[in-house]
């Protein structure tokens, strides 16, 4: 689960926890646009995620994620709705200090609509589904 590290005050191993859901939820988002655009432009996603192994895009998130993406597999490991419930504590966090977080913000708008639209209990990789969603509209 790591190791641990001393952050700062009382308080600061939660908002680093956040940070870290922040890290992973826009990776996500990032991680589906080019899966999509990929599929879109006729290039092979898993050539892309290759291509990219090593490199300053490759992440634990392309590798594993992207994947799950190509192969439609949204089988729970991380929750859409725990997702959800954890942007919304960054933004009630941010707001906290007067600090504005509008990327996080869109990603919570995302995973908000994928909850409503009956995918709370896929794995928050379905992101993917979302911004198909926004495509065919």
């Amino acid at each position: 689960m790591g190791n641990p590290t001393l952050v700062g005050p009382i308080g600061s191993g939660q908002v680093s926890k956040l940070a870290n859901q922040i890290i992973v939820g826009l990776t996500i988002g990032a991680v589906a646009e080019a899966v999509t655009l990929c599929e879109k432009a006729g290039a092979d996603p898993n050539k892309m995620i290759k291509a990219l192994s090593g490199g300053w895009a490759d992440s634990k998130v392309l590798q594993t994620h992207g994947k799950r993406m190509i192969n439609k597999d949204f089988t729970p490991k991380g929750r859409t709705s725990v997702h959800l419930k954890d942007m919304n504590n960054i933004l009630e966090c941010a707001n906290n200090y007067n600090t504005h977080l509008p990327i996080s913000n869109l990603v919570k708008e995302m995973y908000k609509s994928l909850v409503e639209n009956g995918h709370g209990e896929t794995d928050h990789s379905s992101l993917y589904k979302e911004i198909e969603r926004i495509n065919n509209k």
